[in-house]
């Protein structure tokens, strides 16, 4: 059909020259369905024929034709790429939408700008997509509307960096909706989750075991006993690092700060000395430390154990001073030993950098720091 490609080009010259809106829309019309007729078989060439007359066509036909058009584009995964962007950036949303809801030919780089320039409405359109990357996310969520941030943590096909999560947990604090949706992600990272509980209601807490899946039930029911039965260790307890930072540093000036001074640190249940010793090891801050300390879940702890390149006995230890007195179960403890085994240095050098940078950012303005 495409043989007398030049016919179709001497068309649309003969509709616009004619400055008739209605030929230039049935010209419109016509191009259209030729093309969906055999999209599949069109070869690069014939493709960006297409897109050269329908780019000529669309700038002369009004906008309920062009949503159209849009419409019977944004499926066909062959579309004219060029005129795909066009209808994709059209600051009037009836025509966009369908692009920017299913199309394949708009790439994450043609997401991001569509994320970083365009309107609230496109950018729900956009976090409504069957699949998105982390780099589209980032750039939605970017813009802090409430509404984006619903549909992404309702679509299980939206990935989310721990930076986006963060964005999201800081608008969930005051949207028990959000928090919800965001505490049954199953990528929501196990910390995160904890902060998230942590600052929940009860009501958002009782919401959150009510629609919890079955596989993140028991976890989302764990940090929710634990928040609430305040077993972080002795939080009210004002707690004095002064000794334990004289003591490591003594170690650390006569090059005695190891593995094997930490697992006897640990060993002898010396809390404060452990939790500084640790931090060095892993080159974190005791501030980064000392929350993963108090916890009862084993997860995020098992993070900077990672980075400082410990042994499973040394690690194991490290969560055993967590208690007082008594130990962990064996299978809470064989639990853990599974996790620190498929836990990769670089996944864990990654978490702990991100929990660096956040711990360091000055506290918001009535937040209560523990």
């Amino acid at each position: 059909m495409l043989n007398d490609g030049q016919a179709i080009v001497d068309e649309v010259e003969a509709a616009i020259r004619a400055g008739s809106a209605d030929k230039c829309l049935a010209t419109a019309r016509r191009v259209t369905s030729l093309f969906l007729a055999s999209a599949g078989k069109f070869n690069s060439e014939q493709i960006e024929l297409f897109d050269n007359v329908l780019e000529r066509l669309v700038k002369t036909i009004e906008l309920r034709a062009l949503a159209d058009i849009s419409e019977q584009l944004a499926p066909v995964a062959q579309a004219p790429p060029a005129i795909i962007r066009r209808l994709a950036s059209n600051d009037e949303i009836r025509i966009a939408r369908p692009i920017l809801q299913e199309s394949s030919r708009l790439s994450a780089d043609d997401l991001v700008e569509i994320a970083q320039t365009k309107s609230e409405q496109h950018l729900l359109a956009v976090a409504g997509r069957w699949w998105l990357k982390e780099v589209v996310t980032d750039a939605l969520l970017a813009r802090r509307f409430a509404s984006v941030s619903h549909r992404l943590v309702s679509n299980p096909g939206a990935k989310v960096s721990p930076g986006g999560f963060a964005v999201i947990l800081a608008q969930a604090e005051h949207d028990p909706v959000l928090a919800v949706q965001t505490g049954i992600r199953a990528d929501l990272p196990s910390e995160l989750r904890l902060q998230l509980l942590h600052d929940a209601t009860e009501e958002v807490r009782a919401r959150l075991l009510e629609r919890a899946p079955a596989h993140l039930f028991e976890e989302i029911r764990n940090a929710i006993a634990a928040v609430a039965a305040g077993v972080e260790r002795d939080m009210a307890r004002v707690r004095d690092f002064a000794a334990a930072r004289r003591h490591i540093a003594k170690l650390k000036d006569a090059g005695d700060l190891n593995e094997a001074a930490l697992l006897g640190l640990a060993r002898q249940r010396m809390y404060e000395e452990t939790i500084v010793a640790l931090a060095d090891l892993a080159h974190a801050s005791i501030e980064v430390i000392r929350p993963l300390m108090q916890s009862l879940r084993s997860e995020g702890l098992l993070v900077p154990c990672r980075v400082a390149g410990l042994s499973w006995e040394t690690t194991a230890a490290v969560m055993e001073c967590r208690y007082s007195t008594g130990s962990m179960g064996p299978v809470e403890l064989a639990n853990a030993r599974s996790q620190f085994t498929r836990l990769t240095h670089a996944n864990a050098d990654r978490l702990l950098r991100f929990w660096q940078v956040r711990a360091s950012q000055p506290a918001k303005p009535g937040h209560r720091s523990r």
